[in-house]
């Protein structure tokens, strides 16, 4: 009967399906691709730049020195690997970078290339030439932003001064041999790459790291691989901080966790509207038959079994929703799985310190897909309720004469 139901008037019955239909298209398409973006900014964030877990000198984030550094971060790299992690340490320092009569200001990272490359992903975000090597210990890979502020091209030299460690000046000639895309603002604007061995004699540091970079397995949550790395670290008051990568960078945490807070929004919006319509359709359907209901309870139909027939008829409703939603959805959340989306002069955007990337991928998983669906039977179920209850208490006299 609830089958027969549902399409008695099919014109409102379609109406129903088709806007819960869209709604679903829409959430479930939406919700991959914000989830995709959450993902890909926390990728980008951890393989370019922040790692998973950072070790450094305490004090070191508010107040960077040349001096503070981790000592033996061999030691503790070769610990690290051992547990499965994989780590490397990078030197920082501050500076002037000039090329012809343009200046700017830069930041000088000292990379291991095979450690680096081995443990974070920077070596892969080429946009042009090639990576560090140490068989060209004078050639350096700069950021975009400031290839563009110097004029920089591949083959240009671009001259560094700073103050070493050793209170000297430090200053020397280099070759651009590389240029990043745009992965972090920072590294962006101001990056000069140069390999390690070359850092240490620039800016006169033999020793120690300013940072060592941890990447955990993939399974390996968050919080746990932080308390593995302060066990091998040190606790104590001369051991170095520990710190996950979004301890280190908090504004750029909350900023991910916000994005993720946009799909809950749109599905308040998005299933408000639908809940409303399918509200007004049963109640115009209760309207409609009144005086039927009343027949049925007057021949031994009972308040629960009226109120069954009725949750059913939106049940029914949703089901088909749910199934063309889902094929209509299929082949969108495929094509925005593998090739994404090409945002065009919004790539290379900043956003929290983070770069818009020029593709935007989806990323579609079972949790993805669930969610959505339960969401919307949920709301039909709040939807038809009332409609139903009113159903159900209705007096079989007054709704057979109902006019």
């Amino acid at each position: 009967m609830a089958w027969r139901n549902v399409w008695r008037n099919s014109r409102r019955s379609a109406i129903t399906i088709a806007a819960m239909t869209l709604a679903l298209f829409v959430e479930l398409v939406y919700a991959g691709l914000v989830q995709g973006l959450v993902l890909g900014m926390t990728e980008d964030a951890t393989a370019y730049e922040l790692g998973d877990v950072q070790v450094f000198t305490k004090g070191y984030l508010t107040k960077p020195s040349l001096y503070d550094v981790v000592e033996n971060p061999e030691e503790a790299i070769e610990k690290l690997e051992a547990e499965g992690y994989r780590a490397t340490g990078r030197l920082f320092g501050g500076g002037l970078a000039a090329s012809g009569e343009l200046s700017s200001g830069g930041v000088f990272v000292g990379i291991d290339p095979e450690q680096d490359a081995a443990t974070m992903d920077l070596h892969t975000a080429m946009a042009e030439g090639t990576w560090l090597s140490d068989d060209d210990p004078k050639g350096v890979v700069v950021g975009r932003g400031l290839a563009r502020t110097l004029s920089l091209e591949l083959g240009d030299e671009v001259v560094v001064l700073s103050g070493a460690a050793d209170g000297s000046v430090a200053n020397d000639l280099f070759q651009v041999r590389g240029v990043l895309m745009s992965v972090a603002s920072g590294l962006d604007r101001s990056g000069i790459l140069m390999t390690e061995s070359t850092f240490r004699e620039l800016m006169v540091v033999p020793e120690g790291t300013h940072k060592l970079f941890v990447r955990k397995p993939v399974d390996t949550p968050l919080s746990e691989a932080k308390e593995a790395v302060v066990a091998i670290v040190g606790s104590g008051e001369e051991a170095p901080a520990v710190k996950s990568w979004k301890e280190v960078s908090p504004f750029l945490a909350q900023y991910i966790d916000s994005v993720s807070s946009v799909v809950v929004v749109m599905y308040v919006i998005v299933y408000l509207a639908v809940g409303i319509l399918i509200l007004n359709a049963m109640l115009m359907a209760l309207f409609e038959r009144i005086r039927e209901f009343g027949v049925l309870k007057a021949i031994g139909y009972s308040p629960i079994q009226v109120l069954s027939m009725m949750l059913i008829e939106g049940f029914i409703q949703g089901v088909v929703a749910t199934g063309l939603g889902i094929a209509l959805a299929i082949p969108v959340m495929w094509y925005l799985g593998t090739h994404g989306v090409d945002v065009g002069v919004l790539g290379g955007m900043e956003m929290a310190g983070m770069t818009m990337p020029a593709v935007w991928m989806g990323h579609y998983t079972p949790d993805v897909l669930v969610v959505p669906v339960a969401i919307l039977f949920v709301i039909v179920f709040i939807a038809v309720i009332y409609p139903a209850v009113k159903a159900a208490r209705l007096s079989p006299l007054d709704a057979m004469h109902h006019q």
